[in-house]
């Protein structure tokens, strides 16, 4: 087994007497396709922030690709490689996917600064957002402007910018909630062709999205790892099924 590209040990949150996060030691291996799930209030988006920087640990730490990165903020996270993406997108709604992936490539190679003028004559970023507008499908709608374009197309801009990024690993929040039935086709398909090198640890409700994309599944209860596996190891377990897949069964 290669060594974990991201891992928590203890983590813990507390907001005053409340523990958001109890003593979660998680481990995400190189390439993984991880899942987390739980059921509302079960301290998923705590645990993510955490990851993130957004939010500083009562206790615990966390390693990123074997450093100490607990104290780092979460541009110098996202830097060394953790991206993520949010429930509601954080796009610049004026903006067109070109500009807007220009800017991430731009940032990303140290260039962002000069964007702007740059997207013509810097043969790197023209390349680069040329690869992942096809990638994402977003080549047709390239020169409109966000706040224009379908919700769902709208978060496949989201993911190719975080992928603009050259994560190491990807956390993926909801990537399909509020998307309409008929965009997330699409989103499924690209997150399932992202590459193989990414992490990526995903965070959605929808099981049937969860059991489709997941080699491995941490269930989250009351802020603490109640159970993990492989998905026919979650789906089979009379635990989980209890306190929140309900009676059904996925796989």
């Amino acid at each position: 087994m290669s060594e974990p590209v991201l891992r928590t040990h203890g983590l813990t949150r507390r907001f005053g007497a409340l523990v958001a996060t109890d003593g979660v030691s998680l481990a995400i291996e190189r390439g993984a396709r991880h899942a987390l799930i739980g059921p509302n209030g079960a301290g998923k988006t705590t645990l993510v922030n955490l990851l993130t920087g957004v939010l500083a640990p009562s206790g615990g730490r966390i390693e990123l690709l074997g450093d100490d990165v607990t104290g780092l903020a979460a541009h110098q996270r996202a830097r060394r490689g953790l991206v993520r993406t949010f429930q509601i997108n954080q796009l610049f709604p004026t903006f067109t996917p070109l500009q807007s992936l220009a800017l991430a490539v731009s940032a990303r190679l140290g260039v962002a600064g000069r964007w702007w003028k740059r997207l013509g004559a810097d043969r790197r970023v023209a390349q680069r957002c040329d690869e992942l507008l096809a990638q994402f499908r977003l080549g047709d709608v390239a020169a409109r402007k966000v706040r224009e374009l379908p919700y769902g197309k709208q978060r496949l801009l989201e993911i190719a910018m975080a992928l603009a990024c050259e994560p190491r690993v990807l956390l993926l929040d909801e990537p399909v909630a509020g998307v309409p039935g008929a965009e997330r086709r699409e989103i499924l398909e690209a997150v399932a062709a992202l590459p193989g090198d990414v992490s990526v640890l995903l965070i959605e409700h929808d099981m049937d999205v969860v059991f489709g994309f997941a080699r491995r599944m941490t269930v989250l209860v009351s802020g603490g790892v109640f159970a993990e596996g492989t998905p026919d190891e979650i789906a089979r377990d009379p635990r989980v099924k209890a306190v929140y897949l309900g009676s059904g069964t996925h796989g």
